[in-house]
């Protein structure tokens, strides 16, 4: 229902402009203007406070945002010191077990060789540091229990 009175309105305003003399018109135009002026303002003004209430909306929910990812990297630091700190308690278990197990200078087990203990080709016998028939011993020579 308003648009067609908005509507008559608009066509008699339109009529009386046409018949109006030109001080009327100019002041009809200037006061048009002015509602114009004023119209665009309050839009921009209630724009801006908008944009405004949604800037601090925006950087609220940002600082939100931030506080949360510097809480998970902390707690992923952590994490991660916790984990380097068994294993580097693991390692140092580790080192103590394989420095006690150390073999000693008579047991030739466990140790290994290093590169002193590898023969050179004046380490291997010749024939005639090999045993013979004659340095066998026999069953005469083993020792019994009553002997």
């Amino acid at each position: 229902m308003d648009k067609p009175i908005k509507k008559a309105a608009g066509k008699v305003a339109k009529k009386a402009m046409e018949h109006a003399p030109e001080s009327v018109k100019d002041k009809i135009k200037e006061k048009a203007k002015e509602k114009m002026i004023e119209g665009i303002q309050d839009k921009a003004h209630s724009f801006a406070e908008k944009a405004q209430d949604t800037t601090f909306d925006v950087g609220d929910k940002i600082q939100d945002k931030a506080k949360e990812a510097k809480e998970k990297t902390q707690d992923a630091l952590l994490t991660v010191k916790d984990k380097l700190g068994d294993a580097k308690e693991a390692g140092e278990n580790l080192q103590k077990k394989i420095s006690s197990n150390q073999p000693s200078k008579d047991s030739h087990k466990k140790r290994i060789k290093g590169i002193r203990d590898i023969k050179t080709s004046k380490d291997i016998k010749g024939a005639t540091n090999i045993k013979g028939v004659q340095d066998i011993k026999s069953s005469n020579n083993i020792k019994t229990m009553g002997s």
